[in-house]
């Protein structure tokens, strides 16, 4: 199913613990994937959101597209479950769905493929996945299915 999940943590030599999130927009094998395009796209705007948050900032260590373009890696560290930062995600895809201008690093100087985005794309998928997923989540989008 579409949502967010924890899809691991990991302890670091030094004891600090890394907690993996799949940010899943389109339900894999079942929906159309995202266009690479609009990964892209996503992948600028969310990430500059994320590492400019007044609170998680600092906790930020990487966001960015899966390869089976079903939607994003959010890596945090710290210890988290998907409920604590469901709120992130919901401002995350609402700066996302109501962008307006040049996409954040999207020049020559900072991206290696700089023209290959699709804001409208990911403004339309921001919204969707905002409005089907995020702002009606219960603990089947938050938590993976018992084995």
């Amino acid at each position: 199913m579409r949502g967010v999940y924890v899809s691991r943590k990991d302890t670091t030599p030094s004891g600090d613990v890394i907690t993996t999130f799949d940010i899943r927009i389109t339900e894999p094998n079942r929906q159309p994937a995202l266009s690479p395009q609009v990964l892209h796209a996503m992948e600028h705007l969310a990430a500059t959101f994320l590492r400019n948050h007044p609170i998680w900032a600092d906790k930020v260590v990487y966001w960015g597209p899966m390869g089976c373009c079903t939607g994003n890696y959010l890596l945090l560290s710290g210890d988290y479950t998907s409920a604590q930062i469901l709120p992130l995600i919901i401002e995350t895809m609402q700066f996302v769905a109501n962008f307006e201008g040049e996409v954040p690093g999207a020049t020559p100087r900072d991206c290696g493929n700089f023209s290959f985005m699709d804001l409208d794309g990911a403004r339309l998928e921001a919204r969707r996945y905002l409005d089907e997923v995020l702002l009606c989540a219960t603990d089947a989008n938050l938590y993976y299915p018992a084995d």
